[in-house]
């Protein structure tokens, strides 16, 4: 099975990719599925026409050479017998130039049709995105066509047409041809009819076109010039791309020059002949060597170099913690998929060219070994954070003057690389034998990392690996109970914006006090969150002081603080999820190994919402998609990063790399990346958000009301830190979300008090969406509690270790928007009642005070012994802002020198209020 799997991904899979690829981006531009696959099958079978081309040349070849020998042949047979017939059969071969095994050059073809058949199937039969798609008298591209049925036998008419235009093409092809080679055509056309019947009428269609293009080639090779009447309908058809391109008003400028582009490439070969025509036919000169080592170049950038730089930046995010996996095994199927798309792919293309394409092929594999290192090295290098699900946290976006700066640069690039072949091909060889060993350097060191890093977690992982034991959140009926949900990246300003479109929320979240005037002391969980659990002692001032000992140390004391209190207070305490815990991506519990009657539990992978909601769309294995995700986007992410600017935008797509998912409305069809269209429609689940939502609506089933202590329960709460678009107004996930004309009567709720909350970007409207989600959870959590009796007696403090800069309110300093600092702080209290708002300053470190207060005297850091107050906040604030957000090397006694700004007075909301401060 390994062995299958390596050759399928080495031959099948680049070809399987091309056409997924081809079809979206097609299906994007046209918005037609039919249409989309007769450009699919245009655009393939011009691709391959070179391979078949050359495959017929051989053919003839073989065909000619036989006939030259088949009257010898024929007497020499007739003549001899046994051994000595034998040896002179190889005799006259060998006088002939001719060996046996030359007779497979008349399979050439077949064998050329066999990949290319598995990967249209493959992809074409099992492309859910086609099911109830319509297509003139097709009624399901999804389905067999079956036009009708003679005794409950469909009839399946496009197969059956299908293999008609087959044998008309062979007849034509095969005209004066042997009688095995007309066997060998009319007996495909018979396997293809078998093999096609009953597939869906999305592949057969394609296949028919296939053939339909195969016996038009056929009578264009009858021709008297027929290399001439090809270039000449190829240049009407670019022209015609050129002409739809500019008229086209649905299309932006980009997929203008993009179309136009394409359409100039269609007219190439036509103007390419008219030049050749005045040149002088010299000698071309070809260096396969070169042309090998420059394939060999390219698949260790895309296959090795960009995906194991990726990996070893945080191998942990590509973990799966509950079926654990070796990360170095993405770079592994890289790599293959790389050298099958170069090297072995590039190779076939090159054996079949004509000496003069071989020599443009050594001169094209240069100039775009060349353009690739400038692309990656240079352009689109700062497009953000990207999630282990190879997103980023923006989706690239380039200006026009960007658009030309590259392009400017790859065309001064690319004549410089030119010149250098033109003046001495010899050097192209060593230069790229020298880049060779310069990538695998590279990537070898960033793979040591990665196993590295693996097998330290590996150590951990099998020390202390997440206990099946599902996450228990003890309440107490007549106990007091404290629970303090982190609720990550939840955004404080947004609150009164969800309050005012979901008002039934204020009875769910009755007693609750929410403090809009709150600041976090950084704008992520590395920096933000010690303060949150530790208090004003673990803000990143005070955490630089104590410049002796390790960051590690340091917020691993943060995060013991209030258990270990409460513990030590006579508390039942349960933590869930600590942040960063060990100093690690994933959470290391066994910080709590010294203090028995922690509970600790993990809830990542825990939880599913996709196999436990008996109302979700689909039932798929998440963790296989994932993979199986990964495993493909990680070379589209290589090309992306190799190609031009004005590339890059097309081959993200969202950040789903055109995976050709989801084009039917059919909630069966669907990806686990999301890609958003609009800041109104998306297509694809965000496969995070759904596992920490599964979080939220569990949290009844996972809460013990059997507790006979007092309880203490710290937990942190994913689901705002995974925005995604969902499904308005119940703001659900949805493998297709429409909220176009929900929105259109949503706006003016965006507004209150005269302070309007930006919804324009996609960012905006997906962090919204998020956190309004996580509120009715958390409400319906909240109706649970009140029925049980526990809800009274339980004190819950919601409170983010940060916020996020999404420029919803315009409050910036020195160019840096500041929402980041502004976190969630609200806390309901034993028996409060209503939900009010107050103005009093606060910060997310007064957390412990507010955990403590009245149930704790005179509470005090159990680590440093120092009392837990919130005199800290009297004055000026100091915050840091840093984009290392992950536990890092870097991290070792203080956070690297990052831009610090100060906050002086009320009112997060006022500009000038904050201050920067210079970095250290």
């Amino acid at each position: 099975m390994l062995v299958i799997s390596v050759l399928y991904t080495l031959i099948i899979t680049p070809l399987e990719l091309l056409f997924e690829v081809i079809f979206s981006i097609a299906n994007r531009l046209i918005g037609n599925a039919g249409l989309s696959i007769i450009f699919l099958s245009l655009a393939v079978n011009f691709l391959v026409l070179p391979l078949y081309k050359r495959a017929d040349e051989l053919q003839a070849e073989e065909r000619d050479i036989q006939t030259k020998m088949a009257s010898r042949l024929k007497h020499i047979k007739s003549t001899f017998k046994g051994d000595e017939r034998f040896f002179m059969v190889q005799e006259y071969y060998r006088i002939n130039h001719y060996k046996p095994v030359y007779a497979l050059k008349s399979s050439v073809s077949v064998l050329l049709q066999i990949p290319f058949f598995i990967a249209a199937y493959n992809l074409l039969s099992s492309m859910q995105g086609l099911q109830g798609m319509r297509f003139g008298f097709i009624a399901d591209l999804g389905k067999e066509d079956a036009m009708f049925s003679i005794g409950g036998f469909p009839i399946n008419v496009l197969p059956i047409l299908m293999t008609l235009i087959n044998i008309v093409s062979g007849i034509i092809y095969a005209k004066g041809h042997p009688v095995k080679e007309k066997a060998q055509v009319y007996g495909l056309a018979a396997v293809f009819l078998i093999l096609l019947y009953r597939s869906p009428s999305g592949l057969v269609f394609y296949w028919l076109l296939n053939n339909v293009f195969s016996l038009v080639k056929n009578v264009f090779y009858k021709l008297k010039d027929p290399k001439k009447a090809l270039n000449i309908v190829l240049a009407v058809a670019g022209l015609a791309v050129i002409i739809s391109s500019l008229i086209r008003t649905d299309l932006d400028a980009r997929q203008k020059v993009l179309l136009s582009a394409g359409g100039l490439l269609l007219a190439l070969p036509l103007a390419a002949g008219f030049i050749r025509k005045k040149e002088d036919q010299k000698a071309v000169q070809k260096n396969t060597g070169a042309f090998v080592a420059g394939t060999i170049l390219m698949a260790l950038i895309t296959g090795l170099l960009i995906p194991s730089t990726i990996i070893d930046a945080s191998a942990l995010e590509f973990v799966d913690n509950v079926q654990l996996s070796n990360p170095i095994l993405y770079v592994v199927n890289s790599m293959l998929l790389s050298v099958g798309s170069w090297v072995l792919w590039g190779g076939v293309f090159y054996f079949f060219m004509s000496e003069r394409s071989k020599a443009l092929f050594c001169k094209a594999i240069w100039i775009i070994c060349g353009i690739s290192v400038v692309n990656y090295m240079f352009f689109g290098t700062k497009l953000g954070t990207m999630s282990s699900t190879l997103q980023y946290d923006r989706s690239p976006s380039f200006s026009v003057k960007e658009y030309l700066i590259n392009i400017l640069v790859l065309l001064l690039a690319g004549a410089v690389l030119y010149f250098l072949h033109s003046k001495s091909s010899k050097i192209t060889g060593p230069v790229i034998c020298v880049g060779i060993l310069a990538v695998m350097g590279v990537g070898l060191i960033n793979s040591l990392g990665i196993l590295g890093t693996y097998s330290g977690y590996w150590s951990f992982w099998s020390n202390s690996k997440p206990s099946a034991e599902m996450p228990s959140i003890p309440l107490s009926k007549n106990g007091k109970n404290v629970v303090v949900l982190m609720v990550d990246r939840a955004l404080g300003p947004q609150v009164p914006y969800i309050f005012n479109e979901k008002p039934e929320l204020k009875e769910k979240f009755d007693g609750f006090t929410y403090y809009p005037n709150t600041i976090s002391y950084g704008p992520c969980t590395i920096v933000g969150a010690p303060s949150l659990f530790g208090g004003y002692e673990y803000t990143p001032e005070k955490l630089a002081e104590r410049n002796t000992e390790t960051m590690a140390k340091k917020h691993d004391e943060s995060l013991k603080v209030m258990p270990v209190l409460f513990r030590n207070n006579g508390y039942s305490v349960t933590v869930c999820d600590p942040p960063f815990a060990g100093y690690k991506s994933y959470p290391d519990t066994t910080i709590y190994s010294d203090y028995p009657g922690i509970n600790c539990y993990t809830t990542t992978g825990a939880l599913n919402y996709l196999d436990w909601d008996n109302n979700s769309e689909t039932t798929a294995n998440p963790i296989g998609r994932i993979i199986e995700m990964r495993n493909r986007n990680f070379f589209m992410l290589s090309l992306m990063k190799i190609s031009p600017v004005i590339l890059q935008e097309t081959i993200y797509d969202g950040g789903i790399y055109n995976e050709a998912v989801s084009m039917s409305g059919d909630s069966t069809a669907f990806s686990i990346n999301q890609s958003n269209v609009t800041v109104s429609k998306s297509t694809g689940y965000s496969i995070y958000f759904l596992n920490d939502y599964a979080v939220l609506k569990n949290l009844a089933n996972l809460t013990d009301l059997n507790s006979n202590e007092n309880t203490f329960t710290m937990m942190t709460l994913d689901s705002t830190h995974s925005p995604c678009l969902l499904q308005a107004p119940d703001y659900v996930p949805s493998a297709n979300v429409d909220n176009t004309s929900f929105n259109e009567t949503m706006f003016p709720k965006y507004t209150i008090n005269g302070r309007t909350m930006g919804m324009n970007t996609v960012d905006q409207v997906t962090h919204y969406h998020v956190n309004i989600a996580t509120y009715i959870q958390l409400g319906e959590w909240f109706d649970y509690l009140r029925k049980e009796g526990v809800y009274d007696n339980t004190r819950i403090i919601l409170v983010s270790d940060h916020g996020k800069d999404l420029n919803q309110f315009g409050i910036e300093s020195n160019g840096q928007n500041l929402e980041c600092f502004m976190p969630l702080l609200m806390v309901k209290d034993f028996n409060s009642k209503g939900f009010t708002v107050k103005e009093d300053f606060m910060t997310n470190a007064d957390t412990p005070v507010l955990a403590t207060a009245g149930l704790i005297s005179n509470a005090v850091n159990p680590f440093t012994g120092k009392p837990l107050t919130s005199e800290a906040k009297n004055g000026t604030q100091t915050v840091l802002y840093t984009e290392e957000w992950n536990p890092s090397e870097k991290h070792i006694y203080n956070f690297p020198p990052s831009p610090h700004f100060s906050f002086n007075g009320k009112d997060p909301f006022s500009a000038d209020k904050w201050k920067y401060l210079g970095e250290w």
